[in-house]
């Protein structure tokens, strides 16, 4: 493993994207202070794996202001908006679904605003465990249908065919008979802006 992420560090330096191997939750805390002024405004896409990082508490306790579309206290529109503003945030945080070998990130997304974010935010943190590393950009691929989008139908209780039988079949999986998590499908590849999109890599398996 520590020469697959060797190797995967030296491909995201090689597309303009800046990736730190952290080896548990308080590293990533650590890290994650120091990228992150106080003053800087934050959204972010719903994920197991910043919720099991806390990422989003620790923000929020340090009074930066946080787009929070899961506040109990918000109606459907005020969510919604939440989530259009947390996309032009100055720091957009998610996770990844997979991650090739080769340095290609991968993202699934229902409503299209984890995918506006991670494309029009000034500043990305990608959050990850080393368990979504995959052997290339196909693998990857099928990672995310086949394996993260099923457990997050489940997870979500939403009704599609892969969250009964945990099998990938989008050429069924349509509306109005099921509600399709898989709507907008986002690869990056590079990143021309250099110092824009940073991976937090944790040495550990997170989210899925």
């Amino acid at each position: 493993m520590a020469i697959e992420v060797d190797d995967l560090l030296k491909n995201w330096q090689n597309r303009n994207i800046r990736g730190f191997l952290l080896k548990s939750r308080d590293e990533v805390h650590e890290k994650l202070l120091k990228l992150v002024p106080e003053k800087a405004t934050i959204g972010f896409s719903g994920s197991m794996t910043l919720e099991q990082l806390e990422v989003i508490e620790l923000l929020e306790s340090r009074n930066n202001k946080v787009f929070n579309q899961y506040n109990p206290n918000l109606g459907r529109e005020e969510s919604m908006d939440m989530r259009n503003k947390g996309a032009t945030a100055d720091f957009f945080l998610c996770s990844a679904n997979a991650i090739a070998r080769s340095g290609e990130l991968v993202f699934l997304s229902a409503y299209g605003h984890r995918i506006a974010g991670i494309a029009n935010a000034r500043n990305v943190i990608i959050f990850a465990g080393t368990n979504k590393i995959t052997a290339d950009l196909p693998s990857a691929l099928k990672r995310a249908r086949e394996f993260a989008t099923p457990q997050n139908c489940k997870r979500l209780r939403w009704d599609t065919p892969c969250s009964k039988e945990g099998v990938c079949k989008s050429d069924i999986c349509l509306f109005p008979e099921y509600k399709r998590m898989c709507c907008q499908l986002l690869v990056i590849e590079a990143e021309v802006n250099a110092d824009r999109m940073k991976v937090l890599l944790i040495d550990e398996p997170l989210g899925f």
